[in-house]
């Protein structure tokens, strides 16, 4: 019991740092463009997500994935939903309904990932899991190319994985990374906000944790 306690408490001590501990640790200026974009972190209670205004030129860097049949151009969609993940637990587990040992074993261990896109209309104010958060244009703009590159391409092209999809409007696509506890789709969330221009905490596996220190350090 000794030893379980000390494991929890220096899990828990840990998860702190990882959320005060700011990464960068110095805190930029933000005077390197001008201008701003609003961005919106998605999040539930254990995956995050970006969500990016879709105008003509996010429609225009992301044309590629048309032919995977996510519905860029379509005037409908006000929002361009991206995330990370590993490819077990991402793709088998749409719902908690859906919840299965194996993919939950793969995504404790090490696993390959894949990216999800989706699109989706306006997310009203306060709705439930929405962070939006400014960056300049410059940061928006690292951070779309950061998105970019996060996609596994052959030959320059994204790669679709067919057949699989939570609904009739999106895809999942190989991704550059590995997948494990450690450094999960949390982490990633957490490096592209960076790219940004907004810091986050050190380590954040959690959603929660990944919140609270975008507010705390910016």
């Amino acid at each position: 019991m000794r030893w379980m306690g000390a494991g929890v408490l220096l899990v828990g001590l840990l998860l702190l740092l990882g959320v005060v501990v700011p990464r960068p640790f110095a805190a930029h200026d933000g005077s390197d463009g001008e201008g701003h974009r609003e961005i919106l972190l998605l999040s539930n209670p254990i995956h995050t997500d970006f969500a990016l205004r879709l105008d003509e030129d996010l429609r225009r860097e992301f044309s590629e994935l048309r032919e995977a049949g996510v519905a860029v151009d379509n005037p409908a969609a006000a929002y361009l939903v991206v995330g990370w993940g590993g490819r077990s637990f991402y793709t088998q587990t749409p719902t908690w309904a859906d919840l299965k040992p194996m993919p939950v074993l793969r995504s404790l261990t090490l696993d390959s990932s894949v990216m999800h896109v989706d699109v989706a209309g306006d997310f009203p104010a306060g709705f439930a899991g929405v962070q939006r958060l400014s960056v300049s244009a410059s940061g928006y703009d690292r951070l779309v190319a950061a998105i970019r590159a996060s996609f596994k391409r052959d030959g320059g092209r994204v790669q679709l994985i067919p057949g699989v999809s939570y609904s009739l409007t999106d895809a999942f696509f190989e991704a550059n990374g590995w997948f494990n506890a450690f450094a999960g789709c949390n982490s990633w969330s957490a490096a592209m906000l960076r790219q940004a221009g907004i810091r986050t905490g050190w380590w954040t596996p959690l959603p929660p944790l990944l919140r609270w220190s975008v507010a705390l350090h910016n």
